[in-house]
């Protein structure tokens, strides 16, 4: 069997769809296609049935999915392994982070482990979807809940606490909510319900003022919490907010409903049982440990 093909399939397995494994391989709809055909061809199987609404493995494909996925996550602990084991502190790091961690915390502050650090080769992955660190998808991740993987080393890091935000300019031309009831009179911004989520209840706002998204039209949905925060400070509507996020815009932004707050979010950091001597790891860890705090005020 192909290698490469070995890994398209594993790649489609997780997925259940070609389109979004050709977006992590960068590759077209077509070309994993065909990859998928030509073993499909090669083992005079098929491993996987086609459906609208995705793939779903076949019993031949079940059972070669396991083998195969044990086989190239055993190769990526022995590759980490064999590089960890130089001790450098030079080369890639891969991350995978919550887009809006990411582009509102870690991003900012990536010239303090250059500075510090310049043979480290940074690779940002800002993303709401899980990678696979036991597949090298990524080498380390930033989370916003607490994996229950027991391969997986795990540190929590900080505590995100919310509130629900409007702009004062908003709340001038609409009025200011003084119960929830009173929220249904409002623009809402929240998550579009089918994309993956950045951590548990992303639309606790759209709960607690009893809204339905598929009814209910005084509401807009952006899958990103940053561009979420940006369209409130614009006066687009109100929503639920990470407090470090409104920062240095406290003086343009205010707390609606002061005493409505959801429960806070733990943010870990999490890397391989097998990556655990990693010089690089180690580098990255320490960094965050001397910054995060910041997401906690």
């Amino acid at each position: 069997m192909d290698w490469d093909k070995l890994r398209t399939f594993c790649i489609v397995a997780d997925a259940h769809s070609f389109t979004h494994a050709g977006e992590i391989l960068n590759l077209s709809q077509s070309a994993i296609s065909r990859q998928i055909s030509g073993l499909e061809d090669s083992l005079g199987v098929l491993l996987f049935h086609r459906h609208a609404r995705g793939l779903v493995l076949t019993e031949q494909g079940e059972l070669l999915y396991k083998t195969a996925h044990d086989v190239f996550e055993k190769l990526s602990n022995v590759e980490g392994q064999i590089q960890d084991s130089r001790q450098r502190q030079d080369g890639p790091l891969r991350i995978t982070v919550s887009e809006f961690v990411g582009s509102t915390w870690l991003v900012p502050r990536l010239a303090s482990i250059r500075q510090n650090h310049p043979d480290l080769q940074v690779t940002i992955l800002m993303d709401d979807r899980i990678y696979n660190l036991g597949m090298r998808e990524a080498d380390v991740a930033i989370r916003l809940y607490k994996p229950d993987q027991q391969d997986l080393i795990q540190r929590h890091l900080a505590t995100l606490q919310f509130q629900l935000y409007a702009s004062k300019d908003y709340l001038d031309k609409y009025g200011y909510p003084k119960t929830t009831s009173d929220l249904k009179n409002h623009t809402l911004i929240g998550y579009p319900p089918n994309v993956p989520q950045p951590f548990a209840r992303t639309n606790w706002l759209f709960d607690m003022a009893n809204v339905n998204p598929d009814t209910d039209y005084n509401i807009i949905m952006i899958n990103s919490l940053y561009a979420i925060f940006r369209a409130v400070r614009r006066g687009a509507g109100i929503a639920m907010l990470p407090r470090y996020m409104v920062g240095h815009y406290k003086d343009r932004l205010e707390i609606v409903l002061e005493e409505e707050t959801r429960d806070p979010v733990d943010i870990y950091f999490v890397y391989p049982e097998e990556r655990r001597h990693s010089k690089r790891i180690s580098i990255f860890r320490e960094f965050l440990l001397n910054h995060l705090h910041v997401v906690e005020n």
